[in-house]
């Protein structure tokens, strides 16, 4: 049960949102760090994106069905539709109580973000890359979200989110690949889909690969000239690096699922590296 509560939850998604909350704050103004603010900033992420995952699985149960997404509980039966709203129901104003502990201006940035979370879910999903667009920008956005925490939105932070943003951007296009047979019950219009699957990788991996070359801008700002940072962001444009190269030689859909995992430890040392080199 709770396995099954964690993977409706995409827990793991929320935690690392929670951080790239923190790593936003620090990056912002590591000399002036509150931890209260900190600590209510993670949780925050963390209710808020649980309560969009939850209400996506609700609306994507039959499309889940069809692409046979045995790592979503509602689809295995071990948790009913029901359940996936009541998460979805509950965690939303946690999240928004959370954020107005901040500040006005935090809780303004959160129901923003949750409010077109939600417009995703029902609907803006079926506009392909709109949809794909939203979801990159959602993972730009904890780091935003704590440079307001902070009460300052400087240039550091903005570039980490632009490599969020656009490396995001990458991941959902092809994430469009493995599910292009039940995207076709809610008739959504991803690349892979209006285009063609070979079309989706190589797109995916030329974002993957801008998202590798924004990594090198940090380095015209000297404290992010450190061991801390150069050696973590290394490795992060190494494994993306890669990815594309396997996206461009040509990927099954099946082979679609492994490569969104590898982007998503690559993105997670990614922000390690930003965290190390802000301090």
């Amino acid at each position: 049960m709770i396995k099954a509560v964690w993977q409706l939850l995409r827990l793991e998604h929320g935690i690392m949102y929670g951080i790239a909350v923190i790593a936003g704050m620090v990056i912002s103004s590591a000399t002036n760090f509150d931890a209260e603010k900190a600590f209510f900033g993670f949780l925050t992420a963390l209710f808020l994106q649980a309560s969009a995952f939850a209400l996506n699985d609700y609306f994507d149960y039959e499309v889940d069905i069809a692409n046979r997404r045995l790592d979503r509980p509602l689809v295995r039966g071990e948790l009913k539709k029901e359940h996936a709203l009541f998460f979805a129901i509950i965690l939303a104003p946690a999240g928004l109580i959370s954020a107005l502990k901040i500040s006005y201006d935090a809780f303004l940035f959160a129901f923003f973000i949750t409010a077109m979370g939600y417009a995703y879910d029902v609907k803006l999903k079926e506009f392909g890359v709109a949809g794909n667009v939203y979801i990159a920008a959602s993972m730009a956005a904890p780091f935003l979200f704590g440079g307001v925490v902070a009460g300052l939105v400087g240039l550091p932070v903005v570039v980490l989110s632009a490599i969020a943003f656009v490396s995001g951007l990458a991941r959902e296009i092809m994430k469009g690949i493995e599910d292009v047979e039940g995207d076709a019950l809610r008739n959504v219009r991803t690349v892979a889909r209006v285009k063609s699957i070979s079309f989706a990788s190589r797109i995916s991996a030329v974002l993957f690969l801008t998202s590798v070359a924004l990594s090198l801008l940090p380095l015209t700002l000297s404290e992010f000239m450190d061991l801390k940072y150069i050696i973590p962001v290394a490795i992060t444009d190494a494994m993306l690096i890669s990815i594309s190269r396997k996206l461009i030689s040509g990927v099954s859909k099946e082979e679609i699922g492994k490569l969104r995992k590898d982007t998503l430890k690559a993105m997670f040392i990614g922000l390690i590296a930003f965290t190390g080199g802000a301090f």
